[in-house]
């Protein structure tokens, strides 16, 4: 039965017919999960006579169940429509610079296993195919899955992806620059690939599950031991021409700065990254210390790592103050392991913003000003948003 309702979920998500009122049903309900049948019509742009329609039919046909949604204010709870969850799996997989996380969900969003794996340093594309795959039989087989009941993988990569699914310049993967992805990964898995930078991966985990949800337009900045970023548009994130759009961590605020790791001098990554924090610590300290350790001890009160804390978010912000010209955004997302430390990074970044940014505060009302936010997946934002762009049929590599 499982077997069917997948090869029936793949036939609406994969078969030519997409802009067929069925079909766009489907995708609402795998890009937003359990959702009402309101929420469809608006998503789809169908009547909501049809909706209901294509919804009883596929509740018939066991695609589709009902659940009850949560409902804030008085009166009967709504009724949310969500895929059923054997229909499908997905997973979402992360290749960073010495490590291959992957998980698995199902296609109601719900995350069902976890594993991280240890890879040698400036490992080959056919070693990172043989990774995920050993990773995904193990998962099913722990989880008693069916692999036949995976939908697709999707990857978030430590490097910027072309549109035409090369992968471009990256200091991270220096070995994989101009492969062909899905030529290179999907031989060996034998699914569907869909591939994005880490960064547009980590956006679009908060826009569909966390501190982004509801907002179609936002930065995202990710303050890590590397400093990137992600610009959404119309609940899209931006790819540009060679896969390197939303680079925030390499704008260039020093000519004539240190030498950073893309070649270029200055960059904004060597001010505000953890790198800089840890480094600063270090020389501070007269020993090297952990980032995390960093941020535990300014949450605790310490007066030297909130200094180190603050430094880091007056140079995001004054970085952040150049996007804001350019795009004015109206709301940016903080996410990394700095964020880690709240209204201690937030604070100062703010301050920063306000000061070097064209528009100030007082010239708007306070509903047109930028508001920031801490991001809510600190940790696996790459691997949920990886699997999300396999429930929203995003970046498809073809």
């Amino acid at each position: 039965m499982a077997n069917m309702i997948t090869s029936e979920l793949e036939g609406l998500l994969y078969g030519r017919e997409l802009d067929s009122p069925v079909v766009k049903v489907v995708r609402a309900l795998s890009g937003h999960g359990a959702v009402s049948t309101s929420q469809i019509a608006r998503n789809t742009g169908l009547a909501r006579s049809t909706v209901s329609t294509i919804l009883a039919d596929l509740k018939r046909s066991n695609l589709v169940v009902e659940m009850e949604a949560r409902n804030p204010g008085p009166g009967r709870p709504a009724v949310a429509h969500s895929l059923n969850p054997e229909a499908g799996t997905c997973v979402g997989a992360l290749l960073d610079v010495d490590e291959i996380r992957v998980i698995v969900a199902d296609v109601a969003h719900n995350v069902v296993a976890d594993l991280a794996m240890p890879v040698e340093r400036e490992y080959s594309p056919t070693k990172a195919a043989r990774v995920v795959k050993h990773a995904v039989d193990t998962l099913y087989k722990e989880h008693s899955l069916a692999y036949a009941s995976l939908i697709g993988i999707g990857f978030a990569v430590s490097a910027p992806i072309a549109p035409d699914g090369r992968v471009m310049r990256s200091s991270a993967l220096p070995g994989w620059q101009g492969t062909d992805f899905r030529e290179a990964l999907e031989p060996v898995l034998q699914k569907p690939i869909f591939a994005d930078s880490e960064s547009n991966c980590a956006a679009l985990a908060e826009m569909m599950w966390g501190a982004a949800s509801g907002s179609d337009n936002f930065v995202l900045l990710k303050l890590n031991q590397a400093v990137s970023g992600a610009v959404v548009v119309d609940g899209k994130a931006l790819v540009g021409a060679s896969g390197s759009a939303g680079e925030v961590g390499h704008i260039v605020v020093d000519p004539h700065g240190p030498l950073c790791r893309c070649g270029n001098r200055g960059c904004l990554e060597l001010y505000c990254g953890a790198g800089f924090v840890a480094k600063m610590a270090a020389d501070w300290l007269g020993r090297s210390i952990p980032v995390d350790e960093i941020v535990a001890r300014a949450v605790q009160g310490e007066t030297g790592f909130r200094r180190l804390l603050a430094d880091a978010g007056e140079a995001a912000g004054r970085g952040l103050s150049m996007v804001g010209a350019m795009i004015n955004p109206p709301l940016f997302i903080i996410s990394g392991i700095l964020a880690g430390a709240g209204e201690l990074l937030l604070a100062p970044l703010r301050a920063s913003y306000e000061k070097h940014s064209f528009v100030k505060r007082d010239d708007v009302d306070e509903a047109h000003y930028p508001v920031f936010r801490v991001g809510k997946f600190l940790d696996n934002d790459n691997c949920l948003g990886a699997a999300g762009l396999v429930l929203r049929h995003s970046s498809r590599l073809k």
